[in-house]
């Protein structure tokens, strides 16, 4: 089992930056695909970027690339997202999630653990 919390959510106006924390505990593996999904209201939850453990590995929607930057801190058991240049349409509750990824990073189904979630917001 292994539980996600994420933290560092909330509002900021469009350009700003915010830095989401991902904390992991229990029975993590050394090469696990961590990932950060996001859904706006009515809409379908999306990958945003992943980072396999272990290999340094990172990969980023098109949405999201050149602003967004995925990073870990192992000695924390801890995944990082940092955001840049934020806008209006990043809007939307960020999840953690964990998992063996067997097909394209961002197919849902690769993960087994889902964070509660936090909250972003910007606004215009």
């Amino acid at each position: 089992q292994v539980r996600l919390v994420e933290s560092g959510g909330g509002s900021v106006q469009t350009g700003g930056s915010l830095r989401l924390s991902c904390a992991a505990s229990g029975h993590t593996s050394s090469s696990m695909c961590m990932a950060w999904f996001r859904q706006a209201p009515a809409k379908e939850r999306e990958g945003v970027a992943v980072l396999i453990t272990g290999g340094g590995y990172t990969a980023y929607s098109d949405s999201v690339k050149d602003r967004f930057t995925i990073s870990q801190d192992n000695a924390k058991n801890t995944v990082y997202l940092q955001m840049n240049s934020l806008k209006p349409e990043d809007t939307a509750m960020y999840y953690c999630a964990a998992g063996a990824c067997w097909t394209l990073w961002s197919d849902r189904r690769n993960y087994n653990y889902w964070g509660p979630g936090t909250q972003v917001t910007v606004s215009s």
